[in-house]
């Protein structure tokens, strides 16, 4: 596995969404057949119950992430993505929480309508479309 170092990664709502996002399409352009992105910058400001930051991050992902993101991987023939958090942390709370996470697994070459138009708590939800035991999600991504 290969750890690539990306300037001004931190972890928080200042993380270097965009220069994250080009380094994992390097890596695939440079041959690796998966990589993963982490970005802490929402659990750290459910953490510190900064809604306006939670927020925040989460629309920096859509807006330096994504399109990042899927430009990179329209040059591949086939490609599968994920995107999911890895576990709430409420701004109630500001602890981690058991609740389920809504999640979307996109396969170029293998698309299924969901009918769902976004992705949230509720309308994952709306789905019935559950994974109960957390590792058990990689296995439905690679045989998705």
């Amino acid at each position: 596995m290969n750890t690539p170092d990306v300037a001004g990664a931190t972890g928080y709502i200042d993380t270097n969404f965009k220069g994250k996002a080009e380094k994992a399409i390097q890596e695939l352009n440079d041959g690796c057949d998966f990589v993963y992105i982490h970005f802490e910058a929402p659990d750290e400001c459910g953490h510190r119950r900064e809604t306006q930051n939670k927020i925040r991050s989460i629309e920096l992902i859509d807006e330096l992430v994504l399109p990042v993101v899927i430009e990179g991987l329209e040059k591949f023939v086939d490609y599968k993505i994920m995107i999911l958090p890895d576990h709430p942390t409420p701004i109630k709370t500001a602890t981690h929480a058991s609740d389920a996470v809504p999640y979307v697994i996109y396969h170029k070459n293998a698309e299924i309508v969901s009918g769902i138009d976004s992705i949230d708590e509720e309308s994952a939800k709306s789905t019935n479309n559950y994974v109960n035991f957390g590792p058990d999600i990689m296995k439905k991504f690679l045989g998705a």
